[in-house]
């Protein structure tokens, strides 16, 4: 391998387009640069690459923990569901009938023409494959509730859905794609909603404190609510380009799933009486909020808490004897920094140029690179390269492992506070319909007085393309429409949306 040469930023992600050129073509070439999806063989659908599961592992690991922490536990039900359940709610079939994947037959069989459909084989009730499970759970929980000693259920699913979506893209909308769905079944309506709002509460904590990602909470307006859902509320997170991602919801569906699979419960009093009922779910669109949140024109920029692994080591020598010498010191530092619970990749690889390793590596947005040569051993010392401000500086390796603890922590408070900086600066307060036009077509939130009527949200998203992105928890501010002029209870968020 060559020997190492202190360059300025030389290597660089020459296969990725700058962000203010083409912010769609950046993403997606990030993505695959990056080598976190690809696109599959089955239309709308994408291959999760090893590195990009890693993530989405990390995500799914601790929002594990922070439902497990509060009483809840996973268990699965079955990907197909009989048709005949969603016609028992019918807002909620109405919600989804025109992205619903539907089976028909069980077999098939050789023809003159290859492979075909056994028409003989029609199943006696279609299935569909599940866009969402509260219809197939409902049934199940039927036979789970007898009593209010039964109650609460406290259940999330790790699992994988299909949308029939037309327009595709990578994370953010797919024909299939993974999340966690949470299903809970209460004894009083007070329960439920305090299910609804905890469960908000752990989406903005994992966003803000693990993906380093600011947002805002609210509730969404009754057109935007989730199908069958009495109130839905939502954290809302704002990308790079302007505009809105919805980041997670979590829906108080009352009494409506309940009554509709007549699952009832023996309160306490000996009445029967029907069980209150909450929905909740994120998905691998959170690992397009990661992309676009905190990415540059390099690739990949990963909060320290979500990396696979947080430090990179690259031995930088020239002949197998210099290897031999600097590959005993690297593993050193490798152990060492394991012992912390570092996570880290030792890429001892002669096939590859330490320029080519350190542009693969800004690319995946590792976010700690140590470079280690000859010269560094008879420092006792190694050079330390920081992903999110590309500062370069030699540490002893006495200091190390503080340092890099220290580097962790700081950049994942540089990263939030980078992202919040973007969100304050990028959110605006209007009180007239063309200031909020001009700031709409700039891109950001706009807090804005609305009438409550979806006959003025309709207007303002086919003047402006902009939607009510949430509805925010704060005491009401009366004031008038900014389109239509009449009463206002509170201004609410709009924006342009993914």
């Amino acid at each position: 391998m060559l020997c190492k040469k202190h360059t300025k930023r030389f290597y660089m992600a020459k296969n990725i387009t700058k962000k203010s050129e083409n912010y769609s073509q950046w993403y997606n070439d990030i993505v695959l640069n990056a080598d976190l999806a690809e696109t599959s063989a089955v239309r709308g659908c994408m291959v999760i690459k090893p590195y990009g599961y890693a993530i989405w592992e990390r995500l799914q690991a601790e929002l594990d923990k922070m439902f497990k922490k509060t009483g809840h536990m996973n268990a699965y039900f079955p990907l197909f569901i009989p048709k005949s359940f969603f016609s028992k709610e019918a807002t909620h079939v109405d919600g989804f009938a025109k992205e619903c994947a539907i089976v028909t037959h069980y077999r098939l069989k050789n023809s003159d023409n290859g492979i075909v459909v056994d028409e003989n084989a029609k199943l006696e009730e279609e299935l569909i494959v599940r866009p969402t499970s509260e219809t197939i759970i409902w049934d199940t929980y039927k036979k789970w509730i007898q009593s209010y000693r039964d109650l609460p259920i406290l259940v999330n699913q790790w699992a994988n859905v299909v949308r029939w979506e037309m327009r595709t893209r990578l994370f953010l909308r797919t024909a299939e794609f993974l999340w966690q769905e949470g299903h809970t079944a209460h004894e009083t309506k007070k329960e439920a909603i305090n299910e609804t709002e905890l469960i908000l509460d752990i989406y903005a904590d994992f966003l803000q404190k693990f993906m380093a990602i600011p947002v805002i909470k609210g509730r969404k307006t009754e057109s935007e609510r989730f199908a069958g859902a009495i109130d839905t509320y939502c954290v809302e997170a704002l990308m790079q380009d302007g505009k809105a991602l919805q980041a997670g919801t979590s829906h108080f569906l009352g009494q409506n799933f309940s009554k509709a699979f007549d699952v009832k419960f023996s309160n306490r009093e000996g009445k029967l009486e029907y069980v209150w009922s909450t929905s909740w779910g994120v998905s691998t669109r959170l690992m397009g909020a990661l992309i676009m949140t905190h990415s540059d024109d390099q690739g990949l920029v990963l909060p320290p808490k979500l990396a696979p692994y947080q430090v990179v080591i690259v031995p930088i020598y020239k002949g197998k004897e210099e290897f031999d010498e600097i590959d005993s010191f690297c593993t050193q530092v490798l152990n060492d920094l394991q012992t912390k619970g570092i996570r880290v990749k030792y890429d001892n690889r002669d096939s590859y140029k330490p320029g080519w390793k350190f542009n693969e590596y800004e690319v995946k947005g590792v976010p700690i690179r140590l470079s280690i040569g000859k010269r560094d051993i008879e420092k006792d010392s190694m050079e330390v390269f920081r992903r999110d401000t590309f500062e370069k500086k030699n540490y002893k390796r006495e200091k190390l492992i503080e340092s890099v603890l220290f580097m962790l922590e700081e950049m994942q408070t540089n990263l939030f506070n980078r992202s919040n900086l973007f969100l304050q600066e990028n959110t605006f307060e209007v009180n007239d319909f063309e200031e909020f036009k001009n700031k709409i077509e700039k891109g950001g939130f706009v807090l804005a007085h609305w009438d409550g009527t979806e006959e003025t949200e309709r207007e303002i998203k086919k003047l402006t393309k902009a939607t009510i992105r949430c509805i925010p928890f704060s005491e009401e501010e009366k004031g008038k429409c900014i389109i239509s002029g009449r009463l206002s209870e509170r201004k609410v968020f709009f924006a342009k949306a993914y």
